[in-house]
């Protein structure tokens, strides 16, 4: 299924650039696992990208952005249960390459959904003030890897 590049409101590009860094991350799990890299270095990684990355994104995103539509809205009731769901997975530490591989998974399903349908019907109704708000709110920052066990290389 071939997907057309969507236009993104300018507010809501940053959020988009960070859902694109967290597929690196799925990425770099499978080359993980191709590679015959020990679960332990690749969860170590995960685990930092989830703690500088994305917990702040869940939380703008749970904050400023779903609001928007209403919390009780279907695609933002799917989004947080998701957002569950991943906060479970990454607090796991039992059964590793299981663990990591439903994290990738679920992470990319989870961002092809924001990206494909809920951030589409956000964009669609928000208001020039609420995204406005966002753009301010949201400090876009050069991503900084941790580089310090580049695994998938």
């Amino acid at each position: 299924m071939e997907h057309k590049p969507i236009k993104r409101n300018k507010a809501l590009q940053g959020i988009s650039r960070e859902h694109h860094h967290g597929l690196l991350l799925c990425w770099k799990i499978r080359m993980g696992f191709s590679m015959g890299i020990a679960e332990e270095r690749i969860k170590k990684y995960v685990d930092w990208f989830y703690d500088t990355h994305l917990v702040p994104h869940f939380k703008l995103e749970e904050e400023h952005i779903f609001p928007i539509l209403g919390n009780h809205h279907e695609l933002v009731s799917k989004a947080l249960e998701q957002h569950q769901r991943l906060h479970q997975l990454f607090a796991e530490a039992q059964d590793l390459s299981k663990v990591l591989s439903l994290i990738e998974e679920e992470l990319q399903q989870h961002i092809r959904f924001e990206e494909r349908v809920l951030f589409n019907k956000i964009q669609e109704i928000a208001t020039k003030e609420q995204l406005a708000t966002i753009l301010r709110i949201h400090s876009e920052e050069k991503f900084r890897d941790n580089t310090n066990d580049e695994f998938w290389i």
